[in-house]
This record gives C-alpha cells, sequence and structure tokens, in this order.
C-alpha cells in the first residue's frame, strides 16, 4: 500500500526555493525562486546575489548609505537569476514559487518571459511602491497571483 503523507507538487516546489535561498550570501535577505513547467518539470532555480564573475568579498552588503554603497547596486534578485538561469529555454505558460514577493523589475522580467503564475511565501512589504507596481503589472498581463499558505510545512522545515 502507498504511503498518503507525501508532499504536494507545491510544497516541493517550495521547498526547493526555500533550499535555493539557502545558498544566498546577503546577511539580511535570503530569496530563492523555482520555474517549473505544466508537466511540474523544474526548469530554473535562483537565489539573490551577485552578478557572475563579480565578488561577493569586495562588493557591498551595506542596506544603507549611498546608492553605490549598498547591496541595491550590485544584488540579481532570485527570480531574475532563475530566468536568466534557465539556459534559453522556454518558460512560457510556467509557474513561479518565489519565497518573497517579486519587486517591479522582477515582475517586468517575469512577464517578458512568458511566466503564467507567481506563487509566493511571503509579501514582506506589501505597501511598497514597488510591490504595488508589481501587482499592477501581474494584474494588466493576467498573471496569476497565489500566496503559498501551509503552516504546517513549515514545522517539518528546518530550512526557513
Amino acid at each position: 500500500m502507498k504511503r498518503h503523507d507525501y508532499i504536494t507538487w507545491e510544497e516541493y516546489f517550495m521547498g526547493i526555493a526555500l533550499l535555493s535561498a539557502r545558498r544566498s550570501k546577503d546577511p539580511n535577505t535570503q530569496v530563492g525562486a523555482c520555474i517549473v513547467n505544466k508537466d511540474n518539470i523544474i526548469l530554473s532555480t535562483g537565489y539573490n546575489g551577485m552578478p557572475k564573475g563579480c565578488s561577493d568579498d569586495v562588493l557591498p552588503w551595506e542596506r544603507d548609505g549611498s546608492f553605490q554603497d549598498t547591496k541595491y547596486a550590485y544584488v540579481c534578485h532570485a527570480e531574475l537569476n532563475a530566468i536568466l538561469n534557465s539556459d534559453g529555454r522556454s518558460l512560457a505558460d510556467s509557474i513561479l514559487y518565489v519565497t518573497c514577493f517579486p519587486c517591479n523589475e522582477c515582475a517586468k522580467a517575469i512577464i517578458q518571459a512568458g511566466i503564467k503564475k507567481v506563487v509566493y511565501l511571503e509579501d514582506k512589504y506589501p505597501d511598497a511602491d514597488a510591490t504595488q507596481v508589481s501587482r499592477r503589472l501581474f494584474k494588466m498581463a493576467d498573471i496569476t497571483l497565489k500566496e503559498f499558505l501551509n503552516p504546517t510545512f513549515y514545522s517539518d522545515l528546518s530550512l526557513y
């Protein structure tokens, strides 16, 4: 008799996004992303970090200060990294699982990549301008948004 306590596809893919977030060297915010197709095949993953070839030991991780002295000028977000890591595969009609609601810049890349659904773990900054712009863009582009709600899933993970 097969077991019945296995995780759902959604739990599996969000778990991979959470695991990907663990690769981030950002001391404050670790974000992970996982893109899957309609057949539940993983197309790509990503996490927030510095661009390839740019030393994360040299570039700043600070949150405050002049723009060029903060991480915001340099870090690639998890969603963008997952899109860029797809190695040219089509992401049309795919689903993005991400641990933090996408900013407006990532929203534009998500839309342009053809991703049709975003499942997010948390919306840390719901009132921020970037979040409001993201929601507006997603609505205009007919992107489905779904908050991942599964409190028992977290108690089973020591990843987050």
